[in-house]
């Protein structure tokens, strides 16, 4: 093997070195037992290299390919260097391994002291785009033509678009509701030559609501249970949002407590049955929160108002340290039918 025949051919040449040495005089560096011994040891590793000890030879050459060059090296056991005086003089092989520690220290800490650039998350300027059912038609009111929005900004470039007030959750993370802007034109649709004159074929609709964490720039979508934007908005309190939901089969109205980053819903009581073919608009308005006791009051419409207290609990928001992504709540198991 290669790693064999180089073991062999440095135990030769140190053989041969010693035996001159010995030739010129320089006995209380070499004698003829070292010698003696130098010669056996290259005849037994050339001996190795009919046997089967490639994991040996691999565990070696693997620490001298890992090794920074000139700490492990199959050619030389001794680092030269110059004396005062001007005479060549050899360092001892027990400081090469002081020497690579060192020299990994100063190649690994400026990588590790490095400070970690903070980010910059902030609400752009509000503009007013061209809005309408016919564009959204869950999100949309029967009255409304147009929709502010305004861009999501990290580090100075456009992450996302918002519409509506956003929501302090904690002193570094809020959440606010995404917009959507959809390509609304038809696959058999002539594409124009000049597209700048051509009428406009997209569309704005209202989205998910957005967890941002200001620290990490990390945008997460929030899965509210049961969350229909054409049927109720959203009244944040703490890391609450109260809201109407309605149910997969389309048929019951809920009136819905949910919890930031919580696996279930804190409240979730049946109102009244939905009739998704003839119902109002809005068919909730803006639930109402009142902090002690803790109590949340629904109102649907063409109907009293239906209050719940709600049992205060810990946050269960976690905001990590950036080393690693965020994951957005899981949705609920258990919905009402």
């Amino acid at each position: 093997m290669h790693v064999t025949r180089q073991l062999s051919a440095v135990a030769t040449q140190a053989a041969k070195k010693l035996i001159a040495l010995k030739e010129h005089d320089f006995s209380r560096t070499a004698s003829a037992v070292e010698s003696t011994r130098a010669l056996q040891a290259a005849e037994k590793l050339t001996a190795l290299k009919g046997h089967d000890f490639s994991r040996v030879a691999k565990a070696i050459e693997s620490t001298w390919a890992l090794a920074p060059e000139g700490c492990f090296s199959p050619i030389s056991s001794e680092i030269p260097s110059f004396s005062a005086n001007g005479r060549k003089s050899k360092i001892s092989t027990k400081l090469r391994p002081l020497f690579c520690c060192l020299l990994a220290a100063i190649l690994v800490l400026p990588a590790s002291a490095a400070p970690r650039k903070p980010h910059v998350v902030i609400l752009g300027a509000v503009k007013r785009v061209s809005y309408s059912k016919a564009g959204d038609p869950a999100g949309a009111t029967a009255v409304e033509d147009s929709l502010k929005i305004r861009p999501l900004l990290l580090d100075g470039l456009v992450k996302e678009w918002t519409t509506g007030d956003s929501h302090d959750v904690t002193d570094r993370s809020f959440v606010v509701r995404r917009v959507i802007r959809l390509n609304d034109a038809l696959p058999s649709d002539a594409p124009l030559k000049n597209s700048a004159r051509a009428p406009s074929t997209w569309v704005w609709q209202r989205g998910p609501w957005l967890l941002v964490d200001r620290v990490t720039g990390h945008v997460t979508p929030l899965k509210l249970p049961d969350y229909d934007p054409g049927v109720s908005q959203i009244s944040w309190f703490r890391d609450y949002g109260a809201y109407c939901g309605v149910t997969a089969s389309g048929k019951s109205l809920y009136a819905v407590v949910a919890q930031v980053a919580a696996r279930k819903p804190v409240l979730a009581k049946k109102l009244a049955v939905f009739d998704a073919e003839n119902h109002p608009d809005p068919v909730c308005d803006p639930a109402e929160w009142q902090r002690e006791p803790l109590r949340i009051t629904f109102h649907v419409s063409g109907a009293n108002g239906v209050s719940f207290d709600i049992v205060p609990g810990s946050a269960v928001l976690v905001e990590d340290s950036g080393d690693e992504p965020e994951t957005s709540a899981p949705q609920t198991d258990d919905k009402p039918k």
